[in-house]
């Protein structure tokens, strides 16, 4: 049976969109290799605090993907389609805050759980952040395993 080349190219590029999405890593206790769909989007306007985390993550199996540019959110969400957002609070243009509540009025991206992650500690400030609809909270200076707690239970 002879296949139509137009379906044909749709089909593979739909394969090549969804395999974007998927990290492969090893999984040496069993032995094989698995898919995993563990896209970690952070949003923090510090390089450094983005790679820090991004490192924590990968190290864990994860796919980190860092943007330092809150204004850009929305954009880098429809292209790589994270399973979390770890969402800094103080940042300029845009702060959290106003970056989760867009997000989370938003009925594409709403679903996608928000952690936020920053160095405001104090009861208001968790209490303001799920006001706005954030799913979690990890607050600066943070050690790894709080970090890892709070993305594998969203992720």
């Amino acid at each position: 049976m002879r296949q139509d080349l137009g379906s044909h190219d749709t089909d593979r590029e739909r394969i090549l969109r969804l395999a974007s999405d998927v990290h492969l890593f090893s999984l040496d206790k069993y032995g094989e290799t698995t898919a995993v769909l563990k896209k970690v989007l952070i949003v923090d306007d510090s390089p450094a605090e983005i790679k820090l985390i991004e490192s924590l993550l990968e190290k864990e199996g994860y796919w980190p993907v860092g943007l330092n540019d809150p204004t850009r959110v929305e954009e880098a969400i429809s292209q790589e389609r994270p399973s979390v957002i770890l969402l800094d609070i103080v940042m300029p243009d845009r702060n959290g805050y106003q970056v989760c509540r867009d997000l989370k009025g938003n009925a594409e991206f709403h679903a996608i759980p928000v952690i936020m992650v920053t160095s405001k500690a104090s009861v208001s400030d968790r209490f303001w952040g799920e006001q706005q609809g954030a799913d979690g909270y990890v607050t600066k200076p943070f050690t790894r395993d709080e970090l890892l707690r709070a993305v594998r239970r969203f992720a």
